[in-house]
Protein backbone atom coordinates (compact mmCIF):
# COMPACT_ATOMS: atom_id res chain seq x y z
CA UNK A 1 0.00 0.00 0.00
CA UNK A 2 1.30 3.56 -0.43
CA UNK A 3 2.88 4.81 2.35
CA UNK A 4 2.86 1.80 4.21
CA UNK A 5 5.25 1.90 7.34
CA UNK A 6 6.55 -1.34 7.15
CA UNK A 7 7.99 -0.49 3.41
CA UNK A 8 9.23 2.77 4.44
CA UNK A 9 11.24 0.74 7.26
CA UNK A 10 12.47 -1.66 5.27
CA UNK A 11 14.13 0.65 2.93
CA UNK A 12 11.64 0.83 0.00
CA UNK A 13 9.96 4.39 -0.91
CA UNK A 14 7.40 3.57 -2.93
CA UNK A 15 6.76 7.34 -3.63
CA UNK A 16 10.63 8.08 -4.85
CA UNK A 17 11.66 8.32 -8.44
CA UNK A 18 14.22 9.24 -10.59
CA UNK A 19 14.76 13.04 -10.50
CA UNK A 20 14.38 14.96 -13.77
CA UNK A 21 17.95 16.44 -13.75
CA UNK A 22 19.47 13.11 -13.08
CA UNK A 23 17.95 11.69 -16.24
CA UNK A 24 18.54 14.73 -18.02
CA UNK A 25 22.66 14.27 -17.54
CA UNK A 26 22.21 10.40 -18.38
CA UNK A 27 20.94 11.74 -21.43
CA UNK A 28 23.77 14.53 -22.21
CA UNK A 29 26.26 11.52 -21.30
CA UNK A 30 24.91 8.66 -23.62
CA UNK A 31 24.23 11.34 -26.74
CA UNK A 32 28.04 12.55 -26.21
CA UNK A 33 29.50 9.04 -25.94
CA UNK A 34 27.80 7.81 -28.97
CA UNK A 35 28.66 11.30 -30.79
CA UNK A 36 32.23 10.62 -29.78
CA UNK A 37 31.99 7.01 -31.18
CA UNK A 38 30.76 8.40 -34.38
CA UNK A 39 33.36 10.95 -34.66
CA UNK A 40 35.79 8.48 -33.73
CA UNK A 41 35.36 6.09 -35.81
CA UNK A 42 33.83 7.43 -38.58
CA UNK A 43 36.26 10.55 -39.29
CA UNK A 44 39.36 10.74 -36.90
CA UNK A 45 40.42 7.00 -37.89
CA UNK A 46 39.92 6.93 -41.23
CA UNK A 47 41.66 10.18 -41.37
CA UNK A 48 44.59 8.74 -39.65
CA UNK A 49 44.45 5.47 -42.13
CA UNK A 50 44.24 7.69 -45.14
CA UNK A 51 47.59 7.17 -47.39
CA UNK A 52 49.19 8.09 -50.69
CA UNK A 53 52.48 8.91 -49.56
CA UNK A 54 54.31 6.28 -52.10
CA UNK A 55 51.47 7.13 -54.81
CA UNK A 56 49.65 10.42 -54.53
CA UNK A 57 47.91 10.49 -58.30
CA UNK A 58 45.54 7.88 -56.44
CA UNK A 59 44.18 9.81 -53.87
CA UNK A 60 40.97 10.72 -55.27
CA UNK A 61 40.19 7.42 -57.00
CA UNK A 62 37.29 5.38 -55.71
CA UNK A 63 37.95 1.97 -54.80
CA UNK A 64 35.06 -0.08 -55.65
CA UNK A 65 34.59 -1.79 -59.10
CA UNK A 66 31.13 -1.77 -60.50
CA UNK A 67 28.94 -4.32 -62.17
CA UNK A 68 27.40 -3.67 -65.95
CA UNK A 69 23.92 -2.58 -63.35
CA UNK A 70 25.73 -0.12 -61.28
CA UNK A 71 26.01 -2.28 -58.36
CA UNK A 72 29.25 -2.33 -56.26
CA UNK A 73 31.64 -5.18 -57.15
CA UNK A 74 34.62 -6.29 -55.50
CA UNK A 75 37.00 -3.29 -54.02
CA UNK A 76 40.39 -2.89 -55.35
CA UNK A 77 42.83 -4.44 -53.48
CA UNK A 78 46.19 -4.77 -55.84
CA UNK A 79 48.17 -2.47 -58.12
CA UNK A 80 51.18 -2.79 -60.39
CA UNK A 81 53.88 -0.37 -61.24
CA UNK A 82 55.12 -1.23 -65.23
CA UNK A 83 54.20 -0.92 -68.74
CA UNK A 84 51.58 -3.43 -70.47
CA UNK A 85 54.11 -5.71 -71.69
CA UNK A 86 55.72 -5.76 -68.12
CA UNK A 87 52.47 -6.64 -66.47
CA UNK A 88 51.98 -9.48 -69.16
CA UNK A 89 55.45 -10.81 -68.59
CA UNK A 90 55.36 -10.58 -64.50
CA UNK A 91 52.06 -12.73 -64.78
CA UNK A 92 53.13 -15.23 -67.06
CA UNK A 93 56.48 -15.67 -65.11
CA UNK A 94 53.91 -16.42 -61.75
CA UNK A 95 51.83 -18.66 -63.59
CA UNK A 96 49.01 -16.54 -64.35
CA UNK A 97 47.09 -17.22 -67.21
CA UNK A 98 45.26 -14.28 -69.28
CA UNK A 99 41.40 -14.68 -68.99
CA UNK A 100 39.42 -15.63 -72.81
CA UNK A 101 37.06 -12.96 -73.63
CA UNK A 102 33.13 -13.97 -73.15
CA UNK A 103 32.08 -15.54 -76.48
CA UNK A 104 29.50 -18.05 -76.67
CA UNK A 105 32.44 -21.11 -77.73
CA UNK A 106 34.22 -20.29 -73.99
CA UNK A 107 30.82 -19.90 -72.25
CA UNK A 108 30.29 -23.29 -73.46
CA UNK A 109 33.67 -24.23 -72.75
CA UNK A 110 33.79 -22.94 -68.66
CA UNK A 111 30.28 -24.70 -68.44
CA UNK A 112 31.67 -28.51 -69.83
CA UNK A 113 34.50 -27.19 -67.58
CA UNK A 114 32.92 -27.12 -64.39
CA UNK A 115 29.92 -30.16 -65.21
CA UNK A 116 33.02 -32.95 -66.56
CA UNK A 117 35.72 -31.28 -63.77
CA UNK A 118 38.47 -30.68 -66.56
CA UNK A 119 40.62 -28.19 -67.55
CA UNK A 120 40.28 -24.86 -68.53
CA UNK A 121 42.95 -22.78 -67.29
CA UNK A 122 42.35 -19.70 -69.10
CA UNK A 123 38.26 -19.47 -68.44
CA UNK A 124 36.55 -15.77 -68.73
CA UNK A 125 35.50 -14.07 -66.04
CA UNK A 126 32.87 -11.69 -65.81
CA UNK A 127 33.29 -7.53 -66.61
CA UNK A 128 33.86 -5.49 -64.15
CA UNK A 129 33.69 -1.88 -63.88
CA UNK A 130 36.25 0.89 -62.62
CA UNK A 131 36.59 4.05 -63.98
CA UNK A 132 33.81 4.22 -66.04
CA UNK A 133 35.26 1.34 -68.56
CA UNK A 134 35.85 -2.55 -68.19
CA UNK A 135 39.02 -4.10 -67.16
CA UNK A 136 41.85 -3.87 -69.19
CA UNK A 137 43.85 -7.42 -68.52
CA UNK A 138 42.86 -9.99 -66.96
CA UNK A 139 44.32 -13.31 -65.35
CA UNK A 140 43.56 -16.24 -64.00
CA UNK A 141 45.50 -19.31 -62.20
CA UNK A 142 43.20 -22.82 -61.68
CA UNK A 143 43.10 -24.24 -58.40
CA UNK A 144 42.21 -27.77 -59.41
CA UNK A 145 41.34 -29.94 -62.52
CA UNK A 146 37.82 -27.58 -63.29
CA UNK A 147 37.39 -23.77 -63.78
CA UNK A 148 34.54 -23.61 -60.90
CA UNK A 149 37.50 -23.13 -58.50
CA UNK A 150 40.54 -20.38 -59.22
CA UNK A 151 42.51 -17.59 -58.44
CA UNK A 152 41.77 -14.24 -60.37
CA UNK A 153 42.34 -10.76 -60.77
CA UNK A 154 41.66 -7.92 -63.09
CA UNK A 155 43.36 -5.02 -63.87
CA UNK A 156 42.87 -0.95 -65.15
CA UNK A 157 45.35 1.03 -65.76
CA UNK A 158 45.02 4.44 -64.18
CA UNK A 159 47.62 6.19 -64.62
CA UNK A 160 49.96 6.64 -67.96
CA UNK A 161 52.86 7.94 -64.72
CA UNK A 162 52.74 7.61 -61.63
CA UNK A 163 55.17 8.45 -58.49
CA UNK A 164 57.92 6.25 -60.20
CA UNK A 165 57.23 7.75 -64.06
CA UNK A 166 56.00 4.52 -64.96
CA UNK A 167 52.27 3.55 -65.79
CA UNK A 168 50.10 2.25 -62.61
CA UNK A 169 47.42 -0.16 -62.85
CA UNK A 170 45.10 -1.00 -60.06
CA UNK A 171 43.19 -4.46 -59.90
CA UNK A 172 40.61 -6.56 -57.88
CA UNK A 173 41.80 -9.80 -57.06
CA UNK A 174 39.64 -12.85 -54.96
CA UNK A 175 39.26 -16.29 -55.67
CA UNK A 176 36.54 -18.06 -56.79
CA UNK A 177 35.18 -21.07 -54.29
CA UNK A 178 32.66 -22.63 -56.49
CA UNK A 179 29.55 -21.80 -58.88
CA UNK A 180 25.95 -20.83 -57.86
CA UNK A 181 23.24 -18.49 -58.37
CA UNK A 182 23.78 -14.67 -58.10
CA UNK A 183 22.51 -13.55 -54.80
CA UNK A 184 21.28 -10.46 -56.60
CA UNK A 185 20.48 -11.45 -60.16
CA UNK A 186 19.37 -14.87 -59.59
CA UNK A 187 21.82 -15.48 -62.77
CA UNK A 188 24.91 -18.59 -62.82
CA UNK A 189 27.99 -16.85 -61.74
CA UNK A 190 30.94 -18.03 -59.15
CA UNK A 191 31.04 -16.80 -55.81
CA UNK A 192 34.27 -15.67 -53.72
CA UNK A 193 35.88 -17.39 -50.96
CA UNK A 194 35.33 -14.11 -48.15
CA UNK A 195 38.60 -13.22 -47.09
CA UNK A 196 39.87 -11.00 -50.36
CA UNK A 197 43.06 -9.85 -48.43
CA UNK A 198 44.24 -14.28 -48.56
CA UNK A 199 43.61 -13.77 -52.35
CA UNK A 200 45.91 -10.63 -52.14
CA UNK A 201 48.84 -12.53 -50.60
CA UNK A 202 48.55 -15.10 -52.93
CA UNK A 203 48.62 -12.91 -55.93
CA UNK A 204 51.54 -11.37 -54.19
CA UNK A 205 53.60 -13.79 -53.08
CA UNK A 206 53.38 -15.61 -56.40
CA UNK A 207 54.94 -12.63 -58.43
CA UNK A 208 57.74 -12.06 -55.69
CA UNK A 209 58.38 -15.55 -55.90
CA UNK A 210 58.61 -15.07 -59.79
CA UNK A 211 61.73 -12.28 -59.24
CA UNK A 212 59.32 -10.12 -60.67
CA UNK A 213 59.35 -7.36 -58.37
CA UNK A 214 61.80 -4.87 -56.74
CA UNK A 215 59.80 -3.22 -54.28
CA UNK A 216 55.79 -3.28 -52.86
CA UNK A 217 53.85 -0.74 -50.15
CA UNK A 218 50.47 0.11 -49.45
CA UNK A 219 47.84 2.87 -50.29
CA UNK A 220 44.52 3.37 -49.12
CA UNK A 221 41.79 1.14 -50.21
CA UNK A 222 38.15 1.14 -49.17
CA UNK A 223 38.90 1.11 -45.47
CA UNK A 224 38.69 -1.69 -42.78
CA UNK A 225 35.20 -3.75 -44.02
CA UNK A 226 33.57 -6.61 -41.98
CA UNK A 227 30.65 -7.29 -44.07
CA UNK A 228 30.79 -6.09 -47.44
CA UNK A 229 29.07 -7.68 -50.00
CA UNK A 230 30.20 -7.59 -53.84
CA UNK A 231 28.09 -7.37 -57.16
CA UNK A 232 26.74 -10.87 -56.98
CA UNK A 233 25.63 -10.38 -52.90
CA UNK A 234 29.00 -12.23 -52.18
CA UNK A 235 30.42 -11.41 -48.54
CA UNK A 236 34.06 -10.01 -48.42
CA UNK A 237 36.17 -8.95 -44.97
CA UNK A 238 39.27 -7.26 -45.75
CA UNK A 239 42.05 -4.52 -43.97
CA UNK A 240 40.88 -2.36 -46.80
CA UNK A 241 44.66 -1.85 -48.02
CA UNK A 242 45.96 -2.05 -51.41
CA UNK A 243 48.97 -3.83 -51.99
CA UNK A 244 51.01 -2.08 -54.93
CA UNK A 245 53.67 -4.08 -56.60
CA UNK A 246 56.77 -2.45 -58.57
CA UNK A 247 57.42 -4.60 -61.26
CA UNK A 248 61.03 -5.03 -62.53
CA UNK A 249 62.15 -3.17 -65.96
CA UNK A 250 62.11 -5.07 -69.18
CA UNK A 251 60.99 -8.64 -67.31
CA UNK A 252 64.71 -9.25 -65.60
CA UNK A 253 64.46 -11.30 -63.09
CA UNK A 254 64.88 -9.52 -59.71
CA UNK A 255 67.33 -11.98 -57.45
CA UNK A 256 67.39 -9.25 -54.31
CA UNK A 257 64.91 -9.02 -51.32
CA UNK A 258 61.54 -7.00 -52.43
CA UNK A 259 61.77 -3.71 -50.72
CA UNK A 260 59.17 -3.07 -48.55
CA UNK A 261 57.85 0.89 -48.32
CA UNK A 262 56.79 1.43 -45.05
CA UNK A 263 53.07 2.83 -44.12
CA UNK A 264 51.92 5.19 -41.77
CA UNK A 265 52.41 4.19 -37.88
CA UNK A 266 48.57 4.40 -37.57
CA UNK A 267 47.90 2.44 -40.30
CA UNK A 268 50.51 -0.21 -39.33
CA UNK A 269 48.47 -0.54 -35.87
CA UNK A 270 45.43 -0.92 -37.15
CA UNK A 271 46.65 -3.96 -39.95
CA UNK A 272 48.00 -5.35 -36.94
CA UNK A 273 44.40 -4.92 -35.12
CA UNK A 274 43.23 -6.42 -37.89
CA UNK A 275 45.00 -9.68 -38.53
CA UNK A 276 43.52 -10.31 -34.81
CA UNK A 277 40.01 -9.75 -36.07
CA UNK A 278 40.46 -11.49 -39.55
CA UNK A 279 41.50 -14.37 -37.92
CA UNK A 280 38.62 -14.88 -35.52
CA UNK A 281 36.66 -14.02 -38.32
CA UNK A 282 38.14 -16.97 -40.33
CA UNK A 283 37.83 -19.33 -37.74
CA UNK A 284 34.08 -18.90 -37.36
CA UNK A 285 32.66 -18.59 -41.21
CA UNK A 286 32.17 -22.42 -43.05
Amino acid sequence: MPGDPALTTAGINTHERTPPGRLRRAAVILLLTVAAYVLLAYVVLPLLWTHYEHQKGLASFDMVTRTAQGIPGDPINVGLIGDKREVLCAMHAAGWYPADPITLKSSIEIVGSVLLDRPYKDAPVSNLYYLGRREDLAFEKPIGASADRRNHVRFWRVLNEGQEKRPVWLGAATMDRGVGISHYTGAITHHIDADIDLERKTWADDLESAGMVTAKYQVTGIGPTLAGRNGEGDLYYTDGEVWILRLVNACRTNAAPVKVLPSPLATRIKDRVWREIAEFIRRRLP
